[in-house]
């Protein structure tokens, strides 16, 4: 084989593709191989058993195993597509796609897509076909064009009702009824035509407008990482805020059960194991579950997902190789952590909080462990209980709410307070009776 000449593909920390601008996922096709038909000595390299991605602009294909590359194939280089012809020996075999494409120079190859995963090869060939049509890649023409054709409607609609134009009744009676019954049907249903066409364009619209904000956003992050030495803190502070809001804008190409079919839940827990970084980042490594829920959800627009949805998506981490992970506290919390989060750096922090002079005698509530440790108050309560069930900590329970204490006896058995290790049977009584002021 003389080389590859196929374009690399960069893979995000989850393993999903990083997308060109304005490039959007289309159709998710798992245990596919692109084989090239001609001869082996070109450079088109036989790829078996990956993920095939149908985007706007490529083909892009992603190995199943971790050492392998990921390459792609741009749609522009492609030449023509076969038709899909069925036979009763395609019946038995695994579905094919053919199509020819440029490999190196003016030299054309035809590769075959062989499908052997689940997968629905008509509606990934009539995607197929509408991208490679519709030339994402080429952005010259943008403009759109909208015809006078309002203004002919509504003359054409007040001349063919009841009413002649001056006014008076053409048709009266039961047929008169039923022909302004029949208008107003009409009359509704143009509004709801021109509703929905009202709401096609915002929808488009708002992809330009996340396309936008995405661009901004590098250009703020850029514009930070040059300029650092010479703005105050006042201009960073507005910069980062900046920065927050335009990631909160959207995700470009948001996956869908619609363009990923089986492997929804699959692709659906690897985006958003890229998307929590910089939230966790921002939140000291560890956020609730919920609140995690709700910025996904305003990011993805109108692609909106379930909670059980998101819950799926968490729990598939365990099989990948990303730096996040779901867990569950006693209480029934549930949160995503970074795998770098350590809680005996929290709990050495929380017990330097609990032992200054002011907090040994009135203790710490869950809002002073939130400031210390720059997480939510619900965050930190769940840090002081499982601080607790370590036996690092006690708790009074009072009408103003909880305060934690250091505990004084670290070597009483909480699950039992009639075992003495070495104390005595006068250290397990005042344990037990132990009450703070």
């Amino acid at each position: 084989m003389a080389g590859n000449c196929l374009p690399s593909v960069k893979l995000t920390g989850s393993g999903r593709p990083v997308l060109e601008p304005n490039e959007i996922e289309c159709f998710f096709l798992s245990g596919v191989d692109l084989l090239c038909e001609d001869d082996p000595n070109t450079c088109f390299p036989h790829l078996k058993s990956g993920l095939l991605i149908l985007t706007t602009h490529r083909l892009l294909w992603l190995p199943d195993s971790a050492g392998g590359s990921a390459a792609a194939v741009p749609l522009a280089s492609i030449s023509h597509i076969f038709s899909h012809k069925k036979s009763l020996r395609s019946v038995f075999a695994s579905p094919r796609v053919r199509f020819q494409v440029s490999a190196s120079g003016s030299r054309s190859v035809v590769v075959t897509i062989v499908v052997r995963g689940k997968g629905d090869i008509d509606a990934f060939l009539a995607k197929f076909w509408d991208n490679w049509r519709a030339r994402a890649w080429e952005e010259a023409e943008s403009g759109s064009s909208s015809g006078p054709n309002a203004a002919a409607t509504a003359t054409t609609s007040s001349t063919s009702g009841i009413y002649s134009s001056d006014g008076t009744v053409r048709m009266v009676g039961v047929s008169g009824i039923l022909r302004k019954e029949q208008e107003m049907w009409e009359s509704t249903d143009r509004s709801l035509q021109e509703a929905f066409q009202d709401l096609n364009a915002l929808m488009s619209k708002a992809k330009e407008m996340v396309m936008l904000a995405e661009k901004m956003r590098l250009k703020l992050l850029s514009g930070s990482n040059a300029q650092t030495n010479a703005t105050n803190d006042e201009e960073m502070g507005s910069k980062e805020e900046m920065q927050d809001w335009l990631l909160s804008v959207g995700i470009i190409s948001p996956v869908t059960k619609e363009s990923a079919g089986a492997l929804y839940h699959q692709q659906l827990s690897r985006q958003l194991a890229d998307f929590v970084k910089i939230p966790l980042e921002r939140a000291g490594g560890i956020i609730n579950l919920i609140d995690i829920y709700c910025l996904f959800n305003r990011a993805r627009g109108t692609e909106l997902i379930s909670p059980d949805d998101l819950l799926q998506a968490c729990l598939l981490w365990e099989k990948f190789d990303v730096p996040v992970v779901l867990r569950k506290f006693d209480s029934g919390v549930m949160v995503i952590q970074t795998k770098s989060h350590s809680d005996e750096e929290v709990f050495t922090k929380i017990k330097m909080l609990v032992m200054k002079p002011d907090t040994l005698r009135a203790g710490i509530s869950a809002s002073d462990a939130a400031r210390t440790l720059g997480v939510a108050p619900a965050m930190a309560k769940e840090h002081l209980l499982s601080a607790e069930s370590k036996g690092l900590l006690c708790r009074d329970i009072s009408p103003d709410g909880f305060r934690f204490y250091i505990n004084l006896f670290p070597e009483i058995d909480r699950d039992d307070m009639h075992l003495v290790r070495d104390m005595g049977f006068y250290a397990s009584w005042v344990q037990a009776n132990y009450t703070h002021d």
